[in-house]
């Protein structure tokens, strides 16, 4: 391949700016260093003796000489017509003078002329980078979007590579067949969708979705992001909107694709004053472009958000993205045929089935179980395993769920003692409260940020949420606090029911706020616009209930709160031989399944493990000896 030899105007630029810069400060730096003498000065320092040195020029004399304390100095004055000077200084006993011509003719033309210099050749690089050698210097208007589609050499995707989301491909199919045979859809007079919306959750897919559209198609594809539109220089990013179309009109039939639109696309007059910036520029040519271009040229822009709340109305009305699609988040179906896309390049064992592994992830998006299957595969290769097992994948969701097994957190035998008492209170509420999932799994193995869980999964994918059930899950949340103020003083409670009394109270008040069940309340909505945080637009927010109403919300939250830890706390104290046998199954193994938890329930003993406490050091198996005391000022600061 021919490589063009490039002149390194840039270069050349950067060297004389440079030298310019030298020589100006070394220039400055000489004149701060010389005393300026009057004429009359230097002569009567000759008749002194006080000259040492003299260089005499056609505009300047310079040289040496000593002051009044004795120290040696520059000087410069400025020539007179003056004949006795050389008799003067042979009479001064100036041993040492010259004269000297002015050939220095570069450092009047740097200093004159440099400037100007700089001028031309910054001009020559911009004139070349117009001329196509280099186009950085005027690029910054021109679009970031990279193009796929027939030229990509790229692995193309297709809908086959992505798993789920049937309505979704449903409508993007529909704009590939127009992009197709457009003749289907004219000859009955209907127009194709300017723009289509895709949102949804983060990492349901809907980037892959675009992808697969670009694969489908076979027609060029641009995509870009909705951050590459926004700079620092006024005007760039409606520019590179206006650049983006005509790139796809020069192209078309042809996609565009805008991820992460929000970045460019937010309510505009919403700052302070209500300024009109940047960013709101690029966001008013793309609407004018969006209304300007028929589709008949087969020009169809697709964009992506996984925040359509905080778009601008004028983005989302008919005549600019007409189609908004939903990437919801996947059922139990599409989660196994997910995990076999993924699983595809796994080697995976015999006892692996996909459709137990999707009944164990609910709330999973495909994002999640791609992580999934790749923690398993690495946790299996870390093992030295030449397959995939169940207890890999079992290892993976809790990984994902509740964190990464942190090893290294040596626990004392108090707060094993704290936490196995707390993980068997949620438990224990878990297993009498009739509506609520199944426990799956109890632990006292730190993971993340938590010194212990407890993990309730779903039989079935729920849309709904009853009154009876968030009370249940409340109550749940409440058991393990319960749990320490039953078994431990009241001093000894610990802060590690801070998450938990977060979110039951959490869900306290929005069944009070948002949900309309409570009946002092009643069903009214108290909620606050979720609106995108704008200093004007937050500061004028209005209260939108009284004083009164307010006070009787908070009762509300704490009846339902306080009915909750009664709920728990009836429960634990009727079960309490339970509670204490869970605590020493937990202290024995430091994991419980739910089978183990349902042999309990029943009265049967589980099978003894030999001793191993890894994670409980010398020192602590010597305190659990000795049942040494632990004070109040050592309450646990971790989340259990």
């Amino acid at each position: 391949m021919k490589i063009k030899k490039k002149i390194p105007w840039l270069v050349f630029f950067w060297v004389m700016l440079f030298i310019i810069i030298f020589m100006v400060v070394n220039s400055f730096r000489q004149k701060s260093q010389e005393l300026e003498l009057e004429y009359s000065q230097f002569k009567q320092c000759i008749r002194n003796g006080n000259i040492s040195k003299v260089l005499v020029g056609s505009e300047c004399i310079k040289g040496y000489f000593r002051d009044s304390n004795g120290i040696l100095r520059k000087f410069k004055t400025i020539p007179m017509n003056d004949p006795n000077l050389v008799k003067d200084m042979e009479d001064g006993k100036v041993f040492e003078f010259s004269a000297t011509t002015k050939n220095d003719w570069i450092s009047p033309i740097l200093f004159n002329w440099g400037p100007m210099i700089l001028l031309i050749l910054f001009w020559l690089w911009v004139i070349r980078g117009m001329g196509g050698g280099n186009k950085r210097a005027v690029s910054f208007g021109k679009t970031k979007a990279k193009l796929a589609g027939k030229n990509s050499v790229a692995k193309k995707i297709t809908f086959k590579d992505v798993a789920g989301c049937g309505e979704a491909k449903e409508e993007l199919k529909e704009i590939i067949e127009f992009l197709k045979s457009p003749a289907k859809f004219k000859k009955l007079g209907g127009k194709i969708p300017k723009g289509v919306l895709l949102f949804g959750l983060p990492g349901t897919g809907k980037t892959l979705l675009a992808k697969a559209v670009a694969g489908e198609a076979d027609v060029p594809f641009f995509s870009s992001s909705g951050s590459e539109f926004v700079e620092m220089f006024v005007g760039v990013g409606a520019s590179r909107v206006r650049d983006l179309f005509e790139q796809g009109k020069k192209s078309a039939p042809c996609l565009l694709f805008v991820d992460e639109i929000d970045a460019v696309g937010r309510h505009r007059f919403a700052g302070i004053g209500g300024g009109h910036d940047e960013r709101e520029q690029t966001l008013n040519q793309l609407l004018v472009e969006m209304d300007g271009f028929d589709t008949k040229e087969g020009v169809i822009l697709i964009a992506a958000t996984n925040r359509p709340d905080v778009l601008d109305p004028a983005l989302l009305r008919p005549g600019r993205f007409d189609r908004q699609v939903v990437v919801p988040s996947p059922d139990i179906k599409d989660r196994e045929e997910i995990l076999a896309v993924h699983s595809k390049q796994i080697k995976l064992s015999g006892d692996i089935n996909l459709n137990i592994i999707a009944r164990r992830t609910p709330g999973f998006v495909g994002a999640d179980l791609a992580n999934l299957v790749n923690e398993a595969a690495l946790l299996a290769a870390r093992n030295n395993q030449e397959v995939v097992n169940m207890e890999n994948i079992e290892e993976a969701i809790e990984r994902v769920v509740a964190g990464p097994q942190r090893k290294s957190c040596l626990m004392s035998a108090k707060e094993r003692r704290i936490t196995a008492h707390h993980e068997a209170g949620h438990a224990l509420v878990a297993k009498f409260v009739p509506n609520t999932d199944p426990v799956h799994k109890v632990s006292i193995i730190p993971r993340g940020s938590g010194l212990g869980y407890t993990l309730q999964l779903p039989e079935e994918d729920k849309h709904l949420n009853s009154k009876a059930e968030l009370l249940d899950k409340i109550a749940i949340y409440m058991g393990g606090r319960v749990a320490e103020e039953l078994v431990f003083s009241g001093a000894e409670i610990t802060t590690g029911a801070r998450e938990d009394i977060f979110r039951a109270t959490n869900i306290a008040r929005k069944m009070v706020t948002e949900f309309g069940m409570s009946d002092k309340v009643g069903a009214m909505s108290l909620k606050r616009p979720e609106e995108e945080v704008f200093l004007g637009r937050d500061i004028s927010r209005d209260i939108r209930y009284s004083g009164k109403i307010s006070e009787l919300v908070d009762e509300e939250v704490k009846s339902i709160m306080d009915t909750a830890k009664s709920r728990a706390s009836k429960i634990i104290k009727d079960n309490m031989k339970i509670l204490n046998k869970i605590v020493d199954y937990l202290l024995e193994r430091e994991n419980l399944s739910g089978e183990d938890i349902d042999k309990i329930l029943k009265g049967e003993e589980l099978v003894s493990l030999p001793e191993d406490n890894s994670l409980i050091d010398v020192k602590d198996k010597k305190e659990n000896t000795v049942e040494k005391e632990v004070t109040s000022e050592q309450v646990l600061e971790n989340k259990i």
